[in-house]
């Protein structure tokens, strides 16, 4: 019986041919958008993106060529397009024409300058306000779903003495904890989970914290490293970009038909 179901199925995998694949169309990717529920978030972007040029046309902010020149080698340099044929590659893979590119350059950099008119003045005095938002941690974590098993790889860890990043390996649940042994970067606590940023704000470095629940599950957690709180060139683009999103979510609610 079952060499007849082998015989059967290599018969017809011989007979089966896949379909060729034709490349989507824009029709086809807008349709997916729409069957996706994807299409409000791209279109909300959009709404943002006509919302800054016209605000920037209106304050007479520009671009000259000569910074849309340097933003353009930058751009090509961070992606490795050193020369003309990996440009055009890259720009027949991503399915725009260098027109497409280069207004994307535009808008970031007015976007960019947008950030710096609207709010540059207003960084020191929100740093000072709101200066434990901006303290950094290095953190590494294991997650996992069930309490019993967070408490045993907690116990583990302290009493036992046993390789967090082992641990992290074998039972941690998050995609970048599992695959990096742990760690998971270097964070604002104010990005963090309400949960987690108070568990947290007051522990050692090389301590180990919980297991703390989320609505992710149990978290273990372990201080790596904790940075000076400093109004660095990071942090000041870290809080011109929250001033300016909250700007936005304003600016989109007030005016919807943009």
């Amino acid at each position: 019986m079952t060499q007849t179901l082998d015989k059967t199925e290599l018969e017809f995998a011989d007979k089966f041919v896949l379909p060729e694949i034709s490349p989507a169309t824009n029709e086809d990717v807008i349709a997916y958008l729409h069957r996706s529920h994807k299409i409000a978030e791209v279109a909300a972007l959009a709404e943002c993106d006509a919302l800054v040029l016209n605000i920037c046309e209106q304050l007479g902010i520009t671009v000259s060529d000569e910074e849309l020149q340097a933003a353009g080698d930058a751009f090509r340099l961070e992606h490795k397009l050193l020369g003309a044929s990996e440009t055009l590659a890259w720009l027949q893979k991503q399915r725009i024409t260098v027109e497409d590119w280069t207004q994307g350059i535009r808008v970031a950099l007015l976007t960019k300058k947008l950030k710096e008119h609207l709010f540059g003045d207003a960084v020191d005095a929100h740093y000072m306000s709101n200066r434990n938002d901006y303290k950094r941690v290095a953190l590494s974590q294991i997650l996992v779903r069930d309490l019993p098993d967070a408490l045993k790889v907690a116990y583990a860890i302290r009493e036992e003495k046993a390789s967090f990043c082992a641990l992290a390996l074998e039972y941690s649940k998050g995609k970048q904890s599992q695959e990096n042994g742990g760690f998971v970067g270097i964070c604002f606590i104010a990005k963090l989970m309400t949960e987690i940023a108070q568990a947290i704000s007051e522990a050692r470095e090389g301590e180990v914290i919980g297991p703390i629940q989320t609505r992710l599950g149990y978290h273990i957690l372990k201080i790596e490293k904790w940075f000076p709180t400093e109004l660095s060139e990071l942090v000041r683009e870290e809080i011109l970009e929250s001033l300016f999103q909250a700007w936005l979510r304003e600016q989109v609610n007030f005016a919807p038909h943009i």
